[in-house]
């Protein structure tokens, strides 16, 4: 909004010239939604509290410690982060920039879906919640929008092509099949953060960690002096979704301030689907999706686990890991909370670092 109203006025106020700059207005998003998430944060936690009384439902097959340590505390707090990310994005991001509202679309739809999933847990006292396949189906029904809408306003060249890391000049035409591609980007990259998210800050550093290196990939992409650099392959348009990375990069640290062990309040699916929605509409629209996969491979590997569990044991009748996802497997292993946190970042950051390598070795 104060790009729309004061660049305008840029000729006549030269000070006012600092508002055409993407990095210095990803910047201020940052900042911004840190300032939404430390300022409403506890009033939004005391009014939850309020209303959930017993707080989110602990499944009764999960690690038997969480029956006693996280008895109680409210979910729903992925409510503070879409608030400070539509308050930052709306404030400082290009509103005529078709790209953001289709990344806010993925965000907020995905939110949404969350939230009624958060909302029958509490309300039915049971982890359940949405049943999976109407979840799914308003997760398809989201992304197909957002989809054809990023269609529409990438260049018709690109629409439809997968960009494949670490080669510059491959394309790969998917055609009618990019759509279902897309979809199962988003509504994959979704899920997985849902699975990651299930000790105090475990979920939440690794999407800051993946907001920030899609911040980057975003601005590269968009601009055609470094896009040509880097022979990457340019989306006019992408840069302003560095802004909105920006927003999500301070949302994330503001709500991990609440977050972090012992944990005030869980984000819920409420959070975990809008962050990975995000994350997943991010790479469709850079052509990174391969990328993400990468920078993400956390929630990947999360996700994977608990593939791999559920098929051996429908297969053979055994587990192969002593409970599923993996940074519960660490748990029934004796692994404290804050070891298989911190050490999951580190990977999450390993990782990060190796995604970003692809921006140079082609």
């Amino acid at each position: 909004m104060l790009y729309n109203l004061l660049v305008p006025l840029a000729d006549e106020y030269t000070i006012l010239n600092v508002f055409r700059y993407i990095t210095f207005r990803s910047g201020a998003a940052v900042m911004t939604a840190l300032v939404v998430s430390f300022v409403l944060g506890p009033r939004i936690i005391s009014w939850l509290k309020s209303k959930q009384g017993e707080g989110q439902p602990i499944r009764k097959d999960g690690p038997p410690g969480h029956l006693l340590t996280k008895q109680g505390t409210p979910t729903m707090g992925g409510f503070l982060i879409l608030l400070a990310i539509l308050i930052s994005t709306l404030l400082w991001a290009d509103l005529t920039n078709g790209f953001v509202w289709a990344v806010l679309l993925v965000t907020c739809g995905f939110g949404l879906v969350g939230f009624a999933d958060d909302y029958l847990k509490l309300t039915k006292r049971d982890s359940k919640g949405l049943p999976g396949r109407a979840k799914l189906i308003a997760q398809i029904a989201i992304a197909a929008v957002a989809t054809y809408w990023i269609g529409q306003l990438t260049p018709d060249g690109m629409a439809t092509h997968l960009a494949v890391p670490f080669l510059k000049d491959l394309l790969i035409d998917l055609s009618w099949f990019f759509m279902p591609f897309a979809i199962f980007v988003m509504i994959g990259a979704s899920n997985a953060v849902n699975l990651t998210d299930g000790l105090d800050g475990l979920a939440i550093v690794p999407v800051m960690i993946a907001a920030g290196c899609f911040a980057l990939i975003a601005y590269l992409v968009g601009n055609a002096v470094f896009a040509n650099y880097l022979q990457l392959h340019l989306v006019p348009g992408t840069g302003e979704l560095a802004v909105f990375c920006g927003a999500l990069v301070g949302a994330s640290l503001g709500f991990l301030w609440f977050n972090a062990p012992p944990a005030m309040v869980f984000m819920g699916d409420t959070g975990s689907l809008a962050c990975g929605g995000a994350l997943g509409g991010i790479a469709v629209v850079t052509k990174h999706e391969l990328v993400l996969a990468i920078i993400g491979g956390l929630f990947v590997l999360e996700t994977v686990s608990v593939i791999v569990q559920v098929a051996s044991f429908r297969l053979t009748g055994r587990r192969v890991f002593r409970m599923a996802p993996l940074h519960h497997h660490f748990e029934q292993k004796g692994w404290a909370e804050p070891t298989i946190v911190i050490r999951f970042w580190i990977i999450a950051s390993i990782l990060a670092l190796v995604g970003l390598s692809t921006l140079k070795l082609r």
